[in-house]
């Protein structure tokens, strides 16, 4: 009963096509001809207009929908109408009653009828994606659907989550879409108000590296163009198919929330560069508490001083390498053997022993996991 959660697509015209593009388009269109229109709802509501019709027109508006014409002149201007399949959506007014102004009223009706099948492709488009995304769809309704939409089924692609400090909206949506939707085969699409995704399509040599250049592009841009400072960007795995995107999306997803616990000073995460934190960010609370006093006998890493977690957190990054890590500290090598060996005694473990390194690591990341929660509780 996967459909019964899909989003539902919103059918009406009015939702797709706003009152700034149908102005934007007549004004484009006075520009061209010298003819004035405007367009009103199937109430005789203005939604957009080069001259005043409103008042004057309304009730003619509702007598024209009502009437089986589809072009009529009243009061001195052609009317027609404009439908979206076979449901009328608008009512166009071209000011003046001559055969040149019948033939500019019918381009312009033509000109928005255009637009909303284009618009209504788009949000058929847009529907199908986040359905995608979300796992809402059944196998079959996937490649029926995909079809239809002319949305190849059998390409590369990739899921990219940009997280911002603003809650997202349509406006902000819309940004998105003119920086980064140079390509058409690519979509921006929303989820919830918190990120923006990107399914992005690729060619067949793309690989990881390419992945992390089309990261660091998406983040440059929004900074520079888009004038966003706090952006965070996690990618997926590469999917071949279709019906695999859900999973780079899940991917990109634990990478955006396993990145903000141990990987905090990077703008940029990849799924494939999480490691264990991964496994870590999957274990419940309490196995972790239970973990964390057997190792430390009810202490805690968060009870170490700066300078002992500074000593571990070298020692790990030069792969247990006594004489690299103390050269880097500037301390002499057996003030790192004589701090080693204190933690030795506090802990029980010696982080030269390789097993030692990997509890002690494991427990250091754990620790971290769980002061994160702690303050997302708050």
């Amino acid at each position: 009963m996967k459909n019964v959660h899909e989003i539902a697509l919103r059918s009406g015209g009015k939702n797709m096509i706003s009152n700034q593009i149908l102005q934007n388009t007549i004004e484009g269109l006075k520009g061209i001809s010298r003819v004035d229109f405007c367009v009103m709802d199937t109430e005789g509501k203005e939604l957009a207009e080069t001259f005043d019709a409103a008042k004057e027109y309304e009730s003619a508006v509702i007598s024209f929908v009502e009437s089986p014409a589809d072009s009529q002149v009243i009061q001195g201007c052609q009317f027609f109408k404009i439908f979206d399949e076979q449901r009328l959506e608008y009512v166009l007014l071209a000011e003046g009653e001559s055969e040149d102004v019948y033939m500019l009223g019918k381009i312009a009706a033509f000109q928005i009828q255009s637009l909303l099948v284009a618009y209504k492709e788009r949000f058929d488009k847009d529907n199908f994606i986040k359905n995608l995304l979300l796992d809402n769809l059944l196998l079959v309704d996937i490649y029926n659907r995909a079809k239809k939409l002319h949305i190849d089924t059998e390409v590369k692609r990739v899921i990219f989550i940009i997280e911002t400090l603003h809650e997202k909206d349509s406006a902000a949506l819309d940004n998105v879409r003119n920086l980064l939707g140079g390509r058409s085969k690519d979509f921006i699409t929303a989820v919830d108000e918190k990120n923006i995704i990107v399914v992005k399509e690729l060619s067949e040599k793309d690989g990881n590296k390419e992945l992390e250049k089309m990261a660091k592009e998406m983040l440059d841009t929004l900074r520079n163009e888009g004038g966003e400072e706090q952006v965070h960007i996690a990618y997926g795995t590469i999917v071949n198919d279709i019906k695999e995107v859900s999973k780079s999306y899940k991917e990109a997803k634990l990478a955006l929330d396993v990145g903000k616990i141990f990987f905090e000073e990077k703008d940029i995460v990849a799924y494939t560069t999480l490691g264990i934190g991964r496994l870590i960010y999957q274990l419940p609370i309490p196995l972790c508490k239970m973990f964390i006093k057997e190792i430390f006998e009810g202490k805690s890493p968060d009870d170490f001083d700066e300078e002992t977690l500074t000593t571990i957190n070298k020692f790990f990054e030069n792969s247990l390498n006594v004489s690299e890590t103390s050269r880097q500290l500037y301390i002499h090598r057996n003030t790192l053997v004589y701090r080693l060996d204190k933690l030795q005694k506090s802990t029980g473990l010696d982080l030269r022993v390789f097993e030692d390194a990997i509890t002690f690591k494991i427990a250091l990341m754990v620790v971290q996991y769980m002061n994160y929660m702690e303050s997302q509780e708050y």
